[in-house]
Order: C-alpha cells, then structure tokens, then sequence
C-alpha cells in the first residue's frame, strides 16, 4: 500500500509541476518588440536542412562535438538558424568541455526559456524568441558571472563574423 501511496504521489506531483509550471521569459520587455514568425511544418522544411528541423522544430539534440561552431572563436554573432534573429555575442562563448556550443548569457529578449520534463526531472529549455526554433538548454554549472551554461545545438545557430 505504502508503494502505491509513493507512486501515485509522485506522478501526481511531476504531473502538477507539469502543468503548472510557467514559462519564463527573458527580457520581455524587449522581447515585445520582436515581430514572431508562424510558418507550418511544409514551409519550415523548405528553409531548414532536415538537421536543423529536427533541432528547430522538433526539440532534438545533435551529438556532441559534431558542430563547427564548437570551435569558433572570431569576433561575432550567433544567430538562430531559422530566422537569423541573434542570440549571442562571441564574448559570451566559452568552451564548456561538452561537445555543444555553450554561452554564459544570451543577448536579452532575444530567447524564452520554458521548464523542460521530458527527462523526468525539471531542465530549463530556451527557444528564440522570433520563430520559437528549439535551442538548448541552461544549466547551473557556467563560468562568473552569470554561473549559466546556455548550452547550444551548432545546427541551430548560424554564426556571422564581424
């Protein structure tokens, strides 16, 4: 009985936490003044390579150290793949040692963050803000002075020099 009890409790509560948790947003004060794009599957699968609709559209994941990007160092942006809207500066890349492109900030309103479950305990996922392409997610083991770790699919992003 005791068993039970635990495991109708326990689903019970990840299914509240599920339903009830908030999606974050970050900067939305600036975010407010960004235009979003709404194209069906059909037309995303024109403009993306099945790669990226699989990380933008479906929330994949690549394999680590797959990307280029995880070696880019020159002066920059990074932009998301899907819309060109951008993200993050180089000055916010770091190597994070993981095999994705990882960042200690993003570049205000420019992402949301909603709380991911899909791996039974709560992550934080974020998505761009213009076309809600799936990017990653943050984790609490980043450099000073945030202590994030937005960590990056390579093929979401696009990076323009400067």
């Amino acid at each position: 009985m005791k068993r039970r009890t635990f495991i109708l409790g326990t689903f019970g509560t990840l299914a509240t936490l599920t339903l009830t948790a908030p999606t974050l947003v970050v900067g939305r004060e600036k975010r407010m003044a960004i235009e979003t794009i709404n194209k069906t599957p059909d037309e995303w699968r024109k403009t993306l390579t099945p790669e990226q609709f699989y990380i933008l559209r479906e929330e994949g994941t690549e394999r680590p150290f797959s990307s280029a990007l995880n070696d880019e160092h020159r002066d920059g942006v990074f932009q998301c793949a899907g819309c060109q809207l951008d993200l993050f500066t180089s000055a916010m890349k770091f190597d994070s040692g993981t095999g994705w492109p990882s960042f200690f900030t993003a570049i205000e309103g420019h992402l949301e963050t909603k709380i991911d479950f899909k791996l039974i305990y709560p992550r934080t996922e974020y998505h761009c803000a213009r076309c809600g392409g799936h990017h990653g997610h943050i984790f609490k083991d980043g450099p000073k002075p945030t202590g994030q770790r937005w960590c990056n699919n390579g093929a979401a992003l696009v990076f323009v020099a400067a």
